[in-house]
């Protein structure tokens, strides 16, 4: 991982998490390291954590720190390279007629509800990894994980003949866009709404002559994170180096 005292901001503090249970590995416990307090982690600071490999949750900055294992790796696409393949280029083309609209951070019940469904036909789990009691307690965590930020984040609603199809939350970092998180109508059995997101995500990037697109972490062990490799060239963050992902299970 990268050196903290590469990152010139001496008001931040960081301090290791109890072991928990891992979201995405059974039997693995997880750490995670967290950069505080909240409020001094503007987009200027948070551009270069991420480039150490953090990530954002609402106010929550953290990068894995696990004691036993490093299957996290942090990926970014570079924009101007990716070279999409045949399937991607068919679900580019199949959603080119949804209607998109950016908006800042706020709480919309119909994106609401579109979350909730997502979560019940894809997840066991909400997003971080816990499962919710009650109704009022998950519309709590979409707003705390979701709609907080300190940075420059905003929302985009993807609309199919005014139906939400598609919600994802971003981040504006220095040298690209972060994907917070994507949820979608998976009733739609046959349509490619998150291949679609990720792909409008990069065509984005480089409207605004960004070079990245952050997309989180990849897991070669888990089917719900290491779809990433499908992007390429891809690059993961491994002993502290950005190289081609396709590299990184040599030099982890």
């Amino acid at each position: 991982m990268a050196n903290l005292k590469d990152i010139p901001f001496n008001s931040l503090q960081f301090y290791a998490t109890a072991p928990y249970a891992c979201s995405y590995l059974p039997d693995h416990e997880a750490r995670s390291q967290v950069a505080t307090p909240p409020q001094l982690i503007t987009t200027k600071t948070y551009s270069e954590l991420i480039k150490a490999g953090f990530r954002r949750s609402g106010h929550f900055t953290y990068r894995p720190y696990c004691d036993h294992c490093q299957s996290c790796i942090a990926t970014r696409i570079q924009a101007n390279l990716f070279i999409p393949n045949r399937s991607q280029k068919r679900a580019f083309l199949k959603h080119s007629n949804l209607q998109v609209k950016i908006m800042g951070l706020q709480f919309i019940p119909e994106h609401y509800e579109l979350y909730r469904e997502y979560q019940q036909s894809r997840h066991a789990t909400q997003i971080d990894g816990s499962t919710e009691d009650s109704i009022e307690d998950e519309e709590d965590q979409y707003r705390q994980f979701l709609i907080q930020s300190h940075i420059d984040s905003f929302l985009v609603e993807f609309r199919e003949n005014g139906i939400l199809r598609m919600v994802s939350v971003l981040d504006a970092v220095n040298d690209g866009l972060s994907s917070v998180y994507t949820f979608y109508d998976a009733s739609q059995s046959k349509a490619s709404f998150g291949t679609y997101g990720i792909l409008w995500q990069i065509e984005k990037a480089k409207e605004l002559q960004l070079p990245f697109v952050y997309l989180g972490y990849y897991i070669q062990e888990s089917q719900k994170m290491s779809y990433k490799a499908l992007y390429k060239p891809i690059e993961g963050l491994v002993n502290g180096v950005w190289i081609n992902l396709e590299n990184a299970s040599n030099q982890s």
